[in-house]
């Protein structure tokens, strides 16, 4: 089984980051830095067949692929891996990007993610929108559990986009884990144990 997750940001500016200050000054990147480690990170090892899309709309697109990236060197807790994001994202269009970043393998993009639904989609990938007020994931389990290719898409309070007309085209079907309000990476984790387990 594959699954990819895609997260997308509108907020994220780390023109006056400070360490000191990470949720302040870098438009809440802490968020993104704990999703991408509640995904790829595993038991002592990177999960396998799992990828993570970020879509920040000041820098472009940036996909986490394990098989690119060496856990030995990983930064794998949240202040370390925001450190080298901030310095990947403050330095990755100068030719000067700092040689000892581990997280150097990322891959950018310029694509939009309405244009990689789409493109998962022509790959037949089973696409679900996270969301409140979604149908159940549990009653959907199964029948989840039955699919090679998984997408989850997860955005934030603040993003409009989950219920944007050019979303809404895509007739993605929303799916939410329980009637509890849970953070994006509690959300990655949950489906991780029920989707992963196997």
């Amino acid at each position: 089984m594959n699954v990819i997750f895609f997260i997308k940001s509108l907020t994220i500016d780390v023109s006056k980051y400070t360490i000191k200050n990470i949720p302040g000054s870098s438009g809440r990147l802490d968020v993104i830095s704990r999703c991408v480690l509640a995904a790829i990170i595993g038991n002592n090892r990177f999960e396998k067949n799992l990828q993570i899309y970020l879509f920040l709309d000041r820098y472009g697109t940036f996909i986490l692929d394990p098989k690119n990236l060496d856990y030995n060197t990983f930064p794998k807790n949240e202040t370390l891996f925001t450190d080298y994001f901030v310095d990947l994202l403050q330095k990755g269009n100068t030719p000067k990007k700092h040689q000892l970043n581990p997280l150097n393998p990322i891959k950018t993009s310029k694509i939009s993610m309405t244009e990689a639904i789409e493109y998962f989609q022509n790959l037949n990938y089973n696409i679900f929108i996270l969301k409140e007020g979604g149908r159940d994931f549990l009653a959907l389990r199964k029948t989840i559990l039955k699919m090679d290719n998984l997408l989850f898409i997860l955005g934030s309070q603040e993003d409009k986009f989950l219920d944007s007309k050019e979303l809404l085209k895509l007739k993605i079907p929303t799916i939410s884990i329980g009637t509890q309000s849970y953070l994006a990476s509690s959300v990655i984790r949950l489906l991780k144990l029920h989707v992963l387990a196997l």
